[in-house]
C-alpha cells in the first residue's frame, strides 16, 4: 500500500472560546482526489488551511511524505496581481526570474495560448481561474489544495473547469484536496467525498467512495445514488 502524501490529524481547533473542529483524521494518497463537502460555516476551509500549513494554531499534527513535500493552494478568487501579465502572475512565486518556458507550457495546458501578455482586467472570470490553476502548478506540487475554486463562475464554465482540473491532475500525476458546497461537483471529481457536519465542533460524519472510472458520465445512475446518500447525511447534519 502506497504511503499517504498528506496526513491531517486535528484533535481540536478553536477560535477564542468556540471549538470549530474536533477529532478529524484525513489522509490523501498519491494521485487521489478527495472533496470536503458540508454546509457553510462547518470548518471546511479551516481544515484546508490547516492541511496547507497556513493555520498552525490547533491541537494535532499535519505530516507529509517525502514525495508529498510540495503543496500548492488555489483560492476561491483568482487573486491575480492586476498590474502583472498572465505569464508574470503564473510565475509570481519565483519573481522576475521565473521559468519562462515552463510558464508558456502551463499557459498552453490551461487553454490560454495568446494571452500570456494580457492583464487580469482583460480576462473573463473563467480565464482568470485558469491562470490561478496554472500558478498553482508552477511549483510542480504533488498536492494541490483548492478552496471552492469554481464557485464564482456560471454552470457551463464550471463544468469545463472541472474537466480541465481532472486533465491537469492526471497529466501531472498530482493529488487534489478540494473544498466545495456542490454535491454534484464533489461526486464528479472525486475518488472519495468526506461529508462534514454543521454543528460545532464539526467532524467528518461520512466518507463516500466513488467507485467510477474516468471520464465520468454526469448522468450515471451511481452518481445519482451517491448524491442521495450525501444529501441525506447533509440534511441529518442540520437537525442532529
Amino acid at each position: 500500500m502506497a504511503q499517504a502524501l498528506l496526513n491531517v490529524r486535528i484533535e481540536r481547533k478553536h477560535f477564542d472560546a468556540v471549538t470549530v473542529l474536533r477529532n478529524i483524521d484525513l489522509h490523501l494518497d498519491p494521485q487521489e482526489i478527495v472533496s470536503l463537502l458540508g454546509p457553510s460555516g462547518c470548518g471546511k476551509s479551516t481544515l484546508l488551511r490547516i492541511a496547507a500549513g497556513l493555520e498552525r494554531d490547533f491541537s494535532g499534527a499535519v505530516s507529509r511524505s517525502e514525495q508529498g513535500a510540495d503543496v500548492a493552494f488555489v483560492f476561491q478568487e483568482p487573486r491575480l496581481m492586476p498590474w502583472l501579465t498572465v505569464a508574470q502572475n503564473i510565475g509570481f512565486s519565483a519573481g522576475a526570474d521565473y521559468d519562462a518556458p515552463w510558464v508558456r507550457q502551463l499557459i498552453t495546458e490551461v487553454g490560454l495560448d495568446g494571452f500570456a501578455d494580457a492583464l487580469p482586467k482583460q480576462l473573463s472570470g473563467g480565464m482568470a481561474q485558469r491562470v490561478a490553476l496554472a500558478r498553482g502548478l508552477y511549483s510542480r506540487p504533488q498536492v494541490l489544495l483548492l478552496d471552492e475554486p469554481f464557485s464564482a463562475v456560471d454552470a457551463f464554465t464550471r463544468m469545463k473547469l472541472q474537466d480541465l482540473l481532472l486533465q491537469l491532475a492526471q497529466h501531472h500525476g498530482i493529488a487534489l484536496l478540494l473544498v466545495t458546497h456542490d454535491v454534484d461537483e464533489a461526486l464528479y471529481l472525486s475518488d472519495r467525498v468526506l461529508v462534514m457536519g454543521s454543528q460545532q465542533p464539526s467532524s467528518i460524519r461520512l466518507g463516500l467512495d466513488v467507485p467510477l472510472g474516468r471520464p465520468r458520465d454526469r448522468r450515471d445512475a451511481e452518481l445519482g445514488r451517491l448524491k442521495g446518500e450525501a444529501l441525506t447525511e447533509l440534511q441529518l447534519a442540520h437537525v442532529i
